[in-house]
């Protein structure tokens, strides 16, 4: 694996732990919100995620 991917897995996992170390409570809800959510609502936005962060790397190189 390129030093690239792994500098860019490492800001990944940086940002993942910022919501619930500097919001613990809002995460803690945004978590049991996305627990009721239907499976079909979650994929579609998982989705959207997949495809934003895709055309965020295109753009970016």
């Amino acid at each position: 694996m390129s030093e690239e991917w792994l500098i860019a897995l490492g800001l990944v996992l940086v940002l993942e732990g910022l919501i619930p170390t500097l919001a613990p409570k809002a995460w803690k809800k945004l978590v049991s919100d996305m627990a009721a959510r239907p499976d079909g609502q979650l994929r579609v936005t998982g989705l959207i995620l997949m495809l934003l962060g895709l055309g965020w790397v295109f753009f970016v190189s």
